[in-house]
């Protein structure tokens, strides 16, 4: 019961945070804190398997996919918040309301005792008397819950299919779209020089510098370029110019001190 008043509280905190949240990776870590937190009860009621595999399979596996997913793809902010049903906020709440009214007044009727039968339910193990359990009693409805994930998964790709318009091209086709490209855009061919390349700082505010020794104007984001903030860093084949806005003197090289700076 102690773990209980402590982790409870901080569960329904962090799950009044996932409404609140602005910020989808705030929401994934409150998630997770929730999880964390049923993963302790679960070890507290003495049941250990089921400890494991929320934080295994929810926690460790599930969750990490949403975190990756966030940092991978993004979240774009300017998303439309307009409402495309009528009403569906205020019947949300409403709903929400008969659901947490339903919850409290099944739960005040619920008397609260000593816990009877898990020295019988665990006497072969937790392990065991969840399987007997689970692939006995309650076969039909876990063969239920399983092909309602599979339906679940399967409906999730067909939602996310796209048919193809257009045939996809090869590595020539691609090879000849940069070189049309090229001649009539002047884009360059292969992808943008990273910050910092053959300098001796590889910080994005460091310009990379191109095999002659010239800087790569390219490398260095606009917005930094427009605040200033450009690190002309010493041992530079040439000072930054033209990314602040005007013209600069360009020095000469000076290979004497740039010798050793060639690598990242």
């Amino acid at each position: 019961m102690i773990a209980f008043w402590i982790l409870a509280p901080v569960m329904v905190v962090c799950a009044l945070g996932l409404l609140f949240a602005r910020k989808a990776v705030h929401c994934a870590l409150l998630l997770a804190v929730v999880m964390i937190s049923l993963a302790v009860l679960y070890a507290v009621q003495d049941a250990p398997f089921l400890f494991a595999i929320q934080i295994i399979v929810y926690t460790g596996a599930i969750l990490m996919l949403f975190l990756f997913v966030l940092m991978l793809v993004g979240v774009d902010a300017s998303d439309s918040v307009v409402e495309t049903i009528r009403g569906q906020r205020v019947l949300a709440t409403i709903v929400g309301l008969l659901f947490g009214v339903t919850l409290v007044v099944g739960i005040a009727q619920v008397s609260v005792g000593t816990v009877v039968g898990l020295d019988e339910a665990n006497a072969e193990g937790n392990v065991i008397g969840i399987a007997r359990v689970l692939f006995t009693k309650y076969v039909f409805a876990f063969e239920v819950t399983s092909a309602l994930l599979i339906t679940a998964a399967l409906g999730a790709m067909v939602l996310a299919h796209r048919e193809r318009l257009t045939p996809k091209l090869g590595q020539a086709e691609v090879a000849a779209q940069r070189m049309r490209d090229y001649a009539e855009h002047g884009k360059h061919l292969g992808p943008l020089p990273s910050p910092g390349v053959f300098a001796r700082h590889n910080a994005v505010d460091t310009p990379a510098l191109l095999p002659d020794g010239s800087v790569a104007e390219s490398s260095i984001s606009r917005v930094l370029a427009a605040r200033g903030s450009v690190n002309n860093a010493p041992g530079s084949a040439r000072q930054v110019q033209r990314l602040g806005g005007g013209d600069q003197d360009v020095p000469e090289r000076d290979d004497s001190s740039d010798a050793g700076g060639a690598g990242r």
